[in-house]
């Protein structure tokens, strides 16, 4: 590969990220976050069970499902929500195993939008950047609101292709 051709650092650190997302076990979603200074990789991170005990392939998903209101077209609505609660997502396992001094004025390359409860968690670990390649729809809105209002530089990583070995279908 010659200079030009050489990938720009959004693609490659997001590339990692996919990577470490098939790290996963998940049967619904494999997520990988990488947590970035400057242009040092200072952490990786996947979503999956606690050490040691049983993952989504062995035991199941564990499903919750909780009512939300939104806003949908204009009139508020109850919607319901399924989530997987037997993992512990990737950014929150990125936070668990770095140090919050690495993540001062950091930046986080994580393979999906990040749901409500870890945007809340990315938001006050240090991090200024949050880089996502897949949306989720789910928390999209209250999400991006949340962001902007924190000053947190969030953006989708626009006409990104990831590597073909990585690539799952996901189950929402």
């Amino acid at each position: 590969m010659t200079q030009s051709n050489r990938k720009n650092w959004d693609t490659y650190f997001m590339d990692i990220a996919c990577m470490v997302s098939t790290r996963s076990r998940c049967t619904r979603r494999h997520v990988g976050a990488v947590l970035v200074q400057g242009k040092k990789l200072l952490g990786t991170a996947y979503n999956g069970a606690p050490m040691g005990v049983p993952d989504c392939s062995e035991a199941g998903c564990m499903v919750s499902e909780q009512y939300e209101m939104e806003l949908v077209d204009g009139t508020e609505t109850m919607v319901k929500k399924q989530r997987c609660i037997r993992t512990i997502h990737a950014e929150q396992n990125l936070l668990l195993f770095t140090d919050r001094s690495d993540r001062e004025g950091s930046t986080v390359y994580v393979t999906d939008e990040p749901c409500w409860t870890c945007a809340n968690m990315l938001a006050n670990s240090g991090v200024v950047e949050i880089v996502y390649y897949r949306p989720y729809r789910k928390d999209m809105e209250k999400v991006r609101s949340m962001m902007a209002s924190q000053g947190i530089v969030f953006r989708p990583l626009e006409s990104y292709e990831p590597p073909q070995e990585t690539m799952i279908t996901i189950k929402d």
